[in-house]
């Protein structure tokens, strides 16, 4: 993560909170064919991510025991230096939210990953709403476990929580809102947001 400690983010249930809207991230892992990455849609369960892999990807095999590193990236985008009304000295830089989670990843059982399936459903659906939401329910019984043969569940739990909110903390404050304001009119409400409610 940013190595400029005023950007570190140790709030676990804000980091949770990123994870739970983003949905979608990044597992890293060790393979003996070298290191290794799936984009992976996650659910929680306390402390711990639940996904699943097709089984032919290349770390499927390979995770059972691992450890693994997942992240989630969240609102970001260029800031330009004339967007702060400061001196001439100021250089481009990039403006984000991001999290890294660590930690030993095993494989989950059938029944395990059927619940897997289903809150990550749930949770995805209910975005969608006022549109009636889709279940297994409506699939037919044999087609559902023909394609869950094809995949297999994991648990991520999480031994380290590493996240940065690098939202121009480091510049005086007028001169921060000043560039939320331009990425605001630039169509990015959401890291614009972000910006305004960092001290």
């Amino acid at each position: 993560m940013h190595p400029n400690a005023c950007f570190g983010w140790d709030d676990r249930a804000a980091m949770r909170q990123l994870v739970a809207e983003v949905g979608l991230g990044t597992l890293f892992a060790a393979t003996p064919d070298g290191p290794r990455v799936a984009h992976v849609p996650v659910v929680w369960r306390d402390d711990t991510l639940l996904f699943h892999l097709a089984r032919r990807n290349a770390l499927t095999p390979h995770l059972d025991g691992a450890t693994a590193l997942f992240t989630v990236t969240g609102p970001h985008a260029y800031v330009s230096p004339d967007w702060y009304g400061l001196d001439a000295n100021q250089v481009p830089t990039w403006n984000y939210c991001a999290v890294e989670l660590e930690g030993s990843v095993r494989a989950i059982d059938h029944d395990a990953l059927v619940a897997q399936l289903d809150a990550l459903a749930a949770a995805e659906e209910t975005r969608l709403a006022p549109k009636p939401a889709w279940t297994r329910a409506k699939m037919d019984p044999a087609a559902f476990d023909a394609m869950l043969r094809g995949i297999a569940g994991f648990s991520l739990r999480i031994e380290h929580w590493r996240g940065t909110r690098k939202l121009g903390q480091n510049k005086p404050a007028h001169a921060r809102l000043a560039a939320a304001d331009a990425l605001a009119a630039a169509g990015n409400a959401a890291l614009a947001g972000a910006m305004r409610q960092v001290s």
